[in-house]
């Protein structure tokens, strides 16, 4: 793939590379939506596996949906195809547990709808200037809808982790990783840096405007939390202990009598846990999964450090102190790849800690993307200078303090919709999510002046 911003943060693509690049990602979450809703019959793609979570079959005629109204309508200006559908999925009209309810179109129909919308998209590409208004220019339109289908892929791959039943997905095992010789935590140096961007092109409203911050000093883990750390957690009685936790976590895990991150089970003396149809015991040298907020910020007070802000974590990832810029990855500016970071559902589970030296930060932090979106310690909120576009459903609605920032991606990301600069939220109880977290603490006086 060609790189879409150098070391200047330009753009430097010619129009058919954008439409090469727009094509190549508009067709690789095709190819994931259609393995996430072929692997199973068609009462699992219509049941509600958790009421946290739609139908299967309402994500992909949801999808097939939105590319419509963007990208034939919006864009190409053309006649609604369905326009009786578009109140039925519209994500804002109907919360999830509600959504079976709705005259949903069935799978055959969906699929041949999405297919449909797909193949007058594909000639809409082929005819746009990929110019002439913020929509269009550098084809920002069809990498926001790239990014839409990849974000639902990972909303249907943890429905996959929801439902009951034998595995239907399969995958090889990620690279084996080695923190031998790796510190456990780095020093990242005071002083400003760099935040968000104003110049990658398929950027969301959210990540932008660049603004400079001023960091001080301060220490980050250089892995994430390891599944082996977090039991040490809780054989301290990390889960009996009111001192660690906030006052809503620890009435969650009371109410509802959480011992153990989703998923786990304590049988015969070993953890084990169940993922997407199979159950095996925790290994304890991968990154810990399906905690909330409240666990990983328990977890640190219980370990004497604290969770990173939105603000060093982006500096840990992407600052470089030798040029003083901040890169598009913890790598550079070159696009994701397999040796670099664990994406796109390529192994169904986080890569041992330690593993993807190639996509270290200057610094020496790894796997700062894939693997776990990494909970912060910050709230939701906007940059200064933001500006709602094209749609204020997408960020400015869920400003403010009830939502949590997380950072990185996870292995079900797709690589489209990761980069350095991209911000994912959620309520910190949520768990179902492919969540982890690592830690860090403040620098003592006269560390990395």
């Amino acid at each position: 793939m060609t790189d879409i911003a150098g070391p200047a943060g330009t753009v430097d693509l010619s129009t058919e590379l954008l439409r090469r690049r727009a094509v190549t990602s508009l067709t690789a979450a095709r190819d994931r939506t259609a393995l996430l809703t072929s692997c199973v019959d068609d009462h699992d793609l219509t049941a509600q596996h958790s009421p946290l979570m739609s139908p299967l079959v309402w994500d992909l005629a949801h999808i097939g949906n939105q590319e419509e109204q963007w990208l034939l309508r919006a864009v190409a200006g053309r006649d609604a195809l369905r326009p009786e559908i578009d109140s039925v999925y519209d994500a804002f009209e109907h919360p999830r547990a509600a959504r079976p309810t709705l005259p949903l179109l069935p799978p055959a129909e969906a699929r041949a709808y999405a297919s449909d919308v797909r193949g007058r998209v594909l000639d809409v590409i082929e005819r746009s200037p990929l110019r002439g208004g913020p929509l269009l220019d550098a084809g920002f339109a069809f990498g926001m809808i790239a990014q839409h289908e990849q974000q639902h892929d990972e909303t249907m791959l943890i429905t996959h982790q929801l439902r009951r039943g034998p595995a239907a997905l399969t995958a090889p095992p990620p690279p084996a990783g080695d923190t031998t010789g790796l510190p456990a935590e780095v020093l990242v140096p005071a002083g400003p840096f760099t935040m968000g961007t104003s110049t990658e092109p398929w950027a969301l409203d959210n990540e932008r405007p660049a603004h400079r911050r001023l960091v001080p000093a301060f220490h980050i883990d250089t892995v994430p939390v390891t599944n082996g750390a977090y039991q040490r957690f809780i054989e301290d009685g990390g889960y009996t202990d009111e001192r660690w936790w906030a006052a809503e976590g620890w009435a969650q895990i009371r109410e509802h009598s959480i011992g153990a991150p989703l998923f786990w089970r304590r049988e015969g003396g070993q953890w084990l846990r169940r993922s997407f149809g199979t159950v095996e015991p925790v290994p304890a040298d991968e990154p810990v999964l399906h905690v909330s907020w409240y666990e990983a910020d328990a977890y640190a007070r219980w370990a004497g450090r604290r969770l990173p802000t939105e603000e060093e974590w982006e500096k840990a990832a992407r600052h470089d102190p030798a040029s003083g810029r901040s890169r598009r990855y913890p790598w550079g500016d070159e696009d994701a790849t397999a040796d670099r970071a664990n994406l796109g559902q390529r192994h169904l589970r986080p890569a041992a800690a330690g593993s993807y030296p190639r996509g270290a930060s200057p610094l020496g932090v790894r796997q700062l993307i894939g693997d776990v979106w990494e909970w912060t310690s910050s709230d939701f909120l906007p940059y200064p200078g933001f500006a709602a576009f094209p749609y204020r459903e997408y960020s400015e609605v869920f400003f403010g303090s009830a939502h949590k920032v997380l950072r990185g991606g996870s292995f079900a990301v797709g690589e489209v919709a990761c980069r350095g600069t991209f911000r994912n939220w959620d309520l910190p109880v949520r768990r179902q999510i492919f969540s982890g977290f690592r830690t860090a603490r403040g620098a003592l006086a006269g560390e990395g002046a």
